[in-house]
């Protein structure tokens, strides 16, 4: 499984990442600090990830700009976007399900939380691959 990480949070990246590795899947990393490197990898002959983690807050282009560019072009329709941010605020949830995000994953206190939560994520990728038929996700929050 491909997975793009955009957070401008280094510990929260390595956090996320040493998660990762210990959830028992075949697991490839992308890692960026900012919307504009996701923008620019997504859109680069590299290939395209099974499922995006999208903080909110990050300089130069943050995640409602991520999200809106990348549900306003037709090459990235299917991917799944779930965003990972510290903030959980009903209305931006809200804005952000109807903007198309896939999930909200709100960022965990503890590792073994964070492992919990990413693992239940990953296992709703494919469904959410599958199952989406004219762009309407199974929007889902893990918190």
């Amino acid at each position: 499984m491909n997975i793009f990480l955009a957070d401008d949070d280094e510990d929260d990246r390595l956090f996320f990442v040493e998660a990762l590795e210990e959830i028992p899947l075949d697991i490839e990393t992308s890692e960026f600090s900012n919307g504009v490197g996701l923008m620019r990898n997504l859109y680069s002959d590299e290939k395209l990830p099974d499922v995006i983690f999208l903080d909110l807050n990050m300089p130069m282009m943050n995640g409602f700009e991520c999200l809106s560019d990348i549900r306003n072009d037709e090459k990235f329709k299917k991917l799944p976007v779930v965003i990972y941010s510290t903030s959980f605020h009903e209305e931006e949830v809200e804005r952000l399900k109807n903007m198309g995000a896939t999930g909200y994953l709100r960022k965990p206190t503890s590792y073994n939380q964070l492992k919990t939560l990413v693992y239940k994520c990953l296992k709703n990728v494919k469904d959410w691959q599958t199952n989406n038929e004219n762009n309407s996700w199974n929007f889902i929050i893990f918190d």
